[in-house]
């Protein structure tokens, strides 16, 4: 089932300045950027949350936050927490960013850029607690799979940004997908999954309600970023 599927660039390739953020071709002229939106100085410079937000938190990021309502809900859950939503589409930026200032909620920022490129450059290493990435675009004609953001290259990406023990939940309604998302996993031993984890509390976001009105069954990884080394160590 589609509704509403994010089209985003092929998750391999390079990106200009442009297509990376959005914003930052217009950052200093566009004057209808909402105050819950944060436009870095640079595309390409680890932000600094701390500074932010004013204050050191555990950061969870939302990637591909849609219209926000998921990472406004998450928020009010949870002011003792930072959170970032990340996404492409101005109009669904947009909306993020009323939802945050609607319920004036201090401690939610969202950010327009593509998502794997927002994982590798806008986090320091281990300075996120948890990702989301909820219904990504499946791209589900055999010919665009290859543009799917879940890879090895996003596995390791996120795994860089991840606090040691930090998580990583995932949900998609395409079997075929979390096929691909389970096989690619095995390039990257660090990430195993996170056995406790339960969806209690998790508020639902506007595309899994979507699905889950329509009867669709969904696939969830949760993962967590074990003790293991890179060079195949063991866990301890």
């Amino acid at each position: 089932m589609l509704f509403g599927r994010r089209r985003l660039p092929v998750a391999s390739q390079r990106f200009s300045a442009e297509e990376a953020c959005p914003s930052f071709a217009k950052m200093r002229t566009d004057k209808a950027t909402f105050s819950a939106e944060l436009i870095p100085e640079s595309f390409l410079a680890t932000v600094d949350w701390v500074q932010v937000f004013g204050r050191a938190a555990p950061l969870e990021v939302d990637l591909g936050c849609g219209d926000g309502s998921f990472l406004a809900a998450r928020a009010q859950q949870h002011p003792e927490r930072h959170f970032v939503g990340v996404e492409r589409l101005v109009g669904r930026v947009r909306s993020a960013s009323q939802k945050v200032e609607h319920r004036q909620l201090n401690n939610a920022r969202v950010v327009r850029f593509e998502i794997l490129h927002a994982v590798q450059q806008l986090f320091a290493p281990e300075s996120v607690a948890l990702f989301y990435l909820m219904f990504p675009d499946p791209w589900p004609k055999r010919r665009h799979q290859n543009r799917r953001v879940v890879t090895p290259e996003f596995w390791r990406a996120a795994t860089r940004a991840l606090e040691p023990n930090g998580e990583l939940h995932v949900a998609t309604d395409q079997a075929d997908y979390f096929k691909e998302m389970e096989q690619s996993l095995r390039e990257v031993p660090i990430l195993v999954r996170a056995p406790d984890w339960k969806r209690v509390g998790l508020p639902a976001s506007t595309f899994e309600s979507h699905f889950c009105a329509n009867g669709a069954e969904i696939y969830r990884l949760a993962l967590r970023k074990s003790a293991i080394q890179e060079s195949g160590g063991r866990p301890h």
